[in-house]
C-alpha cells in the first residue's frame, strides 16, 4: 500500500470487459510530506477521487482484487481518499 496524488484522468474508449465503469485516473506516488516519489502511472479508481486529491493505492495482486469481478488486469487500483497524514 502506497500513497499518491491524482494529477490527470485517462479517457479510453474501449476496456477490458471486467472495467467497464471504472475510471482509470494517473496517480503521482508520494511520500508522508507529499513530495513525489516516483513516476506517474495510471491506477484504476474504486472510490471516486479526483483531480488533486491525496489517496491510498495498492499494486499487483491486491489491486486486481479491488475490482469486481476480481482478477482483473490492472497493476494499481486507489483504494481510499486521505484526509490527513500523521507521522512521528
Amino acid at each position: 500500500m502506497y500513497l499518491g496524488r491524482v494529477i490527470g484522468t485517462v479517457v479510453a474508449t474501449v476496456k477490458y470487459t471486467g472495467l467497464e465503469g471504472y475510471r482509470l485516473l494517473i496517480v503521482e506516488p508520494i511520500d508522508e510530506d507529499g513530495l513525489s516519489a516516483g513516476a506517474p502511472h495510471v491506477a484504476v479508481d474504486a472510490t471516486q477521487a479526483g483531480v488533486g486529491e491525496r489517496v491510498f493505492l495498492v499494486g499487483s495482486r491486491e489491486a486486481a482484487l479491488a475490482c469486481q469481478p476480481t482478477f482483473v488486469p490492472v497493476d494499481a487500483a486507489i483504494v481510499g481518499i486521505v484526509d490527513e497524514v500523521h507521522t512521528p
